[in-house]
């Protein structure tokens, strides 16, 4: 063999046993990387006591808690207002003045009439006085035997006719007063005055307009007056949260005009009928109208102004609470004494029969033990916007997997190896050095 084929086989060993020992030191990193633990980034909180309470939120508008919408009677021309919108008024002060001349006529005409039956009634009194005197006598004389049957027949007639006459007009003369007295009424409503102390909120007519009777038809509405010193907010509660409020709840008002206030109220009042709006659609709501009076509102609120409230539904003191994010629902929680891969072994088993009965999903919480995440279940109770509360499965000094949500929802399990890195905790010790 010459020197030119040694060196050409040497250089090949030497390329070959070089990417051999690459290979072998990429399977042995490849091994190493694969079998080095996932750790998990994870934020923590203690386990503590507090107060929670509960609260329905809802939305809706300001309105007086006693408001009268003023509408006629009669139909006829304004000729008289004497308010603006705004204005106070008093009970019994005078509001508007209705056209009444047609009605006057009437009244005059029924006040001939009734006068006309008076006197006809009077005349036929007369008549009936004159006929029973006869009667009277004829009845004596027939006693006596001095008239004869025909005789009393025919007082006796005439006796009957009169009377029967005389309480003819005397109808007459009660239905000629009962029509003048619902002219007379009828007059009177052509004025109207203030029912109650209020603030005249809303005015829809104006001096000369022909206004329409409530009579026949619905009628014009005049105006609304209000009592602004008692107002009340009536909120729109979801149907899943009505169930949730009972009268007496307290409730805090915030007032878009009012950035700053909080108004504080009781619910008086929880809505029977539901309010649906997009019935058969996919955007189908049902709310229930709650009214809620405001102690001590601002003389400043108007109607119709847009409100937020929250409404304190129930309040339970020093419990153990944990944030609201640290409790998941799994339904593949593990029994007691059974690893947490027979219990997944044996749940597949009862879904594949098909004879077994699947079992509700569990609230559970992550406690942090060591670098490890720990699977507890839990019984919770009522929660408010930021804290759950924990009847039963955890004591105080634990110390619970808040984040984050991915963390919490998906990637941990029994065993989890985590690392806590609790940014907010950081923040604040930075701030106080």
């Amino acid at each position: 063999m010459t020197n030119a084929a040694r060196k050409k086989s040497k250089k090949k060993i030497i390329i070959f046993g070089s990417i051999g020992l690459l290979l072998l030191l990429l399977i042995i990193i490849a091994f190493v990387g694969g079998s080095k633990e996932e750790i998990i980034l994870v934020q923590t909180e203690k386990i503590e006591k507090r107060n929670i309470t509960q609260t329905v939120t809802a939305t809706g508008t300001i309105d007086p808690e006693f408001k009268v919408i003023i509408t006629p009677e009669v139909t006829g021309e304004i000729i008289s207002l004497p308010v603006k919108e705004g204005d106070n008024v008093k009970k019994g002060e005078l509001l508007i003045r209705i056209k009444g001349d047609q009605y006057l006529a009437q009244k005059d005409r029924l006040e001939a009439n009734l006068k006309s039956s008076e006197a006809s009634l009077r005349i036929y009194e007369a008549e009936l006085n004159r006929v029973t005197l006869d009667y009277s006598r004829v009845k004596e004389l027939h006693s006596k035997g001095l008239a004869s049957n025909s005789e009393i027949e025919l007082s006796e007639s005439s006796f009957l006719s009169a009377k029967a006459t005389y309480e003819s007009a005397e109808a007459n003369v009660l239905q000629s007063k009962a029509q003048l007295r619902e002219i007379l009424e009828t007059l009177y409503k052509t004025t109207i005055y203030s029912p109650m102390d209020g603030t005249i909120t809303q005015l829809n007519v104006e001096l000369g307009e022909r206004v329409l009777g409530s009579g026949f038809t619905q009628g014009t509405d005049i105006m609304t007056v209000s009592d602004l010193s008692n107002m009340e907010a009536v909120v729109n509660v979801d149907e899943n949260d009505v169930v949730l409020v009972s009268l007496g709840d307290t409730a805090n008002v915030k007032v878009d005009a009012f950035r700053n206030d909080v108004f504080h109220g009781v619910v008086t009042q929880i809505g029977n009928s539901a309010l649906s709006q997009g019935i058969g659609t996919q955007e189908q709501v049902v709310n229930f109208e709650v009214k809620i009076k405001l102690i001590q509102p601002d003389p400043k609120l108007r109607p119709g102004m847009s409100c937020n409230a929250d409404v304190e539904t129930e309040t339970v003191f020093d419990v153990l609470s944990v944030p609201i994010q640290s409790v998941t629902v799994r339904s593949d929680f593990p029994e007691e004494g059974k690893s947490e891969d027979e219990s997944e072994d044996e749940e597949m088993t009862i879904k594949g029969n098909g004879n077994g009965k699947k079992e509700d999903p569990n609230e559970v919480v992550f406690v942090f033990d060591n670098g490890t995440a720990k699977i507890k279940k839990v019984t919770t109770g009522i929660s408010d916007d930021n804290y759950l509360e924990i009847k039963e499965g955890l004591e105080v000094g634990e110390t619970v997997i808040s984040g984050s949500y991915r963390a919490i929802s998906r990637e941990l399990a029994e065993g989890s190896k985590v690392r806590v890195e609790n940014k907010k905790e950081e923040q604040q010790k930075a701030s106080t050095e």
